[in-house]
């Protein structure tokens, strides 16, 4: 895809960003644009918000469930930076009128006390590399219209990055099978979704290794004190004001969100 398409689809996103607007898809404006044109896209936006003065906190991995998986109709997983812009204290209220169309799904989150650098990760260099792990809230938001999208256009748009809720307690990950941790998700007291940490790619050990191995062949480092996302354990659901939210994890604790 010719740079300047790049540039000025990037400028697009990020112009939705601001302006809490939609994008018609962009894979049915340019069909031809391939994932690796999208990441491009994807680093001009996050280009313009750093230019903004935003800095970079971390990175998530995007669709990894199954549930995900079969909602979007994307079928591989990818990945997204998080920002400062993007943290909520739990409890915090968040105002939806600063996003577009948001959905929420509980994570378990890692936070890392030495960098990772790909390709050659295992699981036990990840178990290695990270200080804790908590549950968490990713509010994940799309800039294109209806969340009509496939996985060029997730990817562009910043792997639909929004806002992140982190829970108010930190767990050592080698004291629990991450994979065998069990969710359980509320909106508004009523249980809406379970699930396990085996829903992120068989486990959030591999789904972290799986995005250091991926960044690290873009020669992209996991970097020590990050907070890394390790992909949703169910389905997202649509939130609005005045929705309740909260995520409780088998081992690690709980977290919630509120809307306003």
């Amino acid at each position: 895809m010719d740079k300047t398409l790049i540039t000025s689809l990037g400028d697009e996103l990020y112009q939705a960003l601001m302006t809490r607007s939609m994008c018609e898809p962009l894979t049915t404006r340019h069909p031809e644009i391939t994932i690796e044109d999208a990441y491009q896209i994807q680093q001009r936006m996050i280009e313009r918000r750093l230019q903004a003065g935003e800095s970079i906190v971390g990175k998530k991995i995007g669709v990894t469930s199954h549930a995900v998986m079969n909602m979007l109709g994307v079928f591989q997983p990818d990945f997204g930076y998080m920002l400062d812009g993007m943290i909520y204290n739990e409890g915090e209220a968040i105002d939806i009128g600063t996003l577009i169309q948001p959905k929420a799904e509980g994570e378990i989150a890692f936070i890392l006390k030495k960098d990772l650098m790909g390709p050659g990760i295992s699981n036990a260099d990840v178990l290695a590399a990270t200080e804790c792990v908590m549950p968490c809230f990713e509010i994940v938001d799309s800039r294109i219209r209806d969340w009509k999208i496939k996985i060029q256009d997730t990817v562009a748009d910043n792997a639909s990055c929004g806002v992140f809720v982190l829970g108010d307690k930190a767990v050592d990950p080698r004291k629990l099978d991450l994979s065998l941790c069990g969710m359980v998700l509320e909106r508004n007291g009523e249980i809406i979704a379970t699930g396990a940490g085996a829903a992120a790619l068989g486990s959030p050990l591999n789904a972290v290794a799986w995005l250091a191995n991926t960044m690290g062949r873009l020669g992209i480092p996991l970097k020590a004190g990050e907070v890394i996302l390790s992909g949703a354990l169910a389905a997202m659901f649509p939130a609005k004001a005045g929705d309740n939210f909260r995520v409780t994890i088998g081992g690690l604790g709980s977290c919630s969100v509120r809307f306003s």
